[in-house]
């Protein structure tokens, strides 16, 4: 199947000179969501991953049913504020200013496999947030993978030492 196909191309959002994969597409059809699924999860199965950790928002659609299909517990990251726990926080650069992201102190056991999914792997900012979070808890991060990595952006280069694992590439 032609993912890319499936994938919409939206000029000028969400601003002027980008160029927006939309996956919103990919998901409504019933087959490409299913073949995503399948092609994340196929790399991890039989590599022991006890936990899929996934950030807010798109990477909890993809983050979830890896989860379930590699009968591993899941675990949201999330902006600050929204988990109801005690939680560890971790600062990113964003384009213009920063940010945070958060998971619950809980949510990773020291030496637990863990694999990482999101969406998109475009600058690396988020991404590389969530690996120092999963690491200050003690995870041992097998892989991280992504939809579509926009190679251009160099996010990879944020993310040394670790396996990546990129379905889609552009």
């Amino acid at each position: 199947m032609d993912l890319k196909s499936k994938i919409r191309e939206v000029p000028d959002f969400p601003k002027k000179g980008i160029l927006f994969y939309d996956i919103t597409t990919l998901l409504k059809e019933k087959e490409a969501f299913a073949e995503i699924i399948a092609q994340l999860t196929n790399p991890f199965y039989g590599k022991n991953i006890e936990k899929v950790v996934a950030v807010e928002s798109r990477g909890f659609i993809f983050g979830t049913s890896v989860a379930q299909q590699l009968h591993a517990g899941f675990v949201p990251v999330r902006k600050p504020g929204k988990l109801p726990s005690k939680t560890l926080e971790e600062p990113y650069q964003l384009e213009y200013g920063s940010d945070r992201l958060a998971i619950h102190e809980d949510a990773v056991s020291d030496g637990e496999r863990v694999l990482i999914v999101d969406d998109l792997l475009a600058t690396g900012g988020t991404i590389s947030a969530t690996v120092n979070l999963v690491k200050k808890l003690g995870g041992n991060i097998v892989s991280v993978a992504f939809v579509i990595e926009l190679l251009g952006l160099k996010g990879r280069e944020r993310l040394s030492g670790i396996p990546i694992f990129s379905l889609l590439t552009y």
